[in-house]
C-alpha cells in the first residue's frame, strides 16, 4: 500500500488486505476464518489491487471481519480501522428508538451513559428490552444492566455459532445443539 488510508472504491482488495493486517491475521488465518480458498485469499492479500472480487467473496470477507458488505464497500478505511480493534459503530437510529420508546427512567439513564453499547443492539434486541419494561416488569426487578449483559452474552454466543457453522465442525455443532434441545424440551 502507498501509505494512504483510503483505498479507492475499486481498490476493495487493498482495503480488505489492510483490515486483515489490522486484525493480525496471516493468509492461512484469514482463509480459514472467511472460509475461502487459500489461492483466493493470496490473490486478495498480495496481488489484490488488480483483482475484481465476486459478491460472494466480498460477503465472506465482510463476515470474517465483522462488517456488513455495505460497510466494507462504502466506509472509508479510517472509519473501519477502529472496528478492527473492537470499537463498535455508533447507530444513532437505535439510540433514537430507545429514547422514543423507553418508559422507564432507568432504561433512559442507561442509554445516556452507554451510547456505544446501546447502538450495538439489533432491532430485535431493542424490542426484547422494551418488552421487559413496566413498573413490575423484569427490567424493574432485575435491572437494565442485568438484561443488557444477557443480550450481549447471547449475541457473542450467536457470533461464535456462526463462525463454527462455517467450518468442518458444523456436524458436531448440530449434534451438540440437538442434544441440548432434546434435554430442555423433555422437561
Amino acid at each position: 500500500m502507498d501509505g494512504s488510508l483510503s483505498p479507492r472504491g475499486s481498490d476493495l482488495p487493498a482495503k480488505i488486505a489492510r483490515l486483515v493486517e489490522e486484525r493480525g491475521w496471516n493468509q492461512e488465518d484469514f482463509a480459514r476464518i472467511a472460509n475461502l480458498n487459500r489461492q483466493t485469499v493470496r490473490q486478495i492479500l498480495i496481488t489484490g489491487a488488480n483483482r475484481r472480487l465476486r459478491n460472494a467473496t466480498v460477503s465472506q470477507c465482510a463476515d470474517a471481519l465483522g462488517l456488513t458488505v455495505n460497510e466494507l464497500r462504502t466506509q472509508p478505511l479510517e472509519r473501519l480501522l477502529p472496528r478492527m480493534h473492537g470499537a463498535p459503530p455508533i447507530d444513532q437510529d437505535t439510540i433514537t428508538t430507545l429514547y422514543e420508546r423507553a418508559r422507564m427512567q432507568d432504561l433512559i439513564n442507561w442509554v445516556e451513559r452507554n451510547k456505544e453499547r446501546a447502538s450495538q443492539l439489533s432491532p430485535w434486541e431493542v424490542e426484547e428490552l422494551l418488552a421487559l419494561q413496566g413498573p413490575e416488569g423484569p427490567l424493574a426487578k432485575m435491572g437494565v444492566e442485568h438484561f443488557i449483559d444477557l443480550i450481549e452474552r447471547k449475541r457473542r454466543l450467536i457470533d461464535k455459532l456462526h463462525l463454527i457453522a462455517r467450518t468442518e465442525y458444523l456436524p458436531l455443532l448440530e449434534q451438540m445443539i440437538e442434544l441440548m434441545h432434546h434435554k430442555i424440551s423433555v422437561r
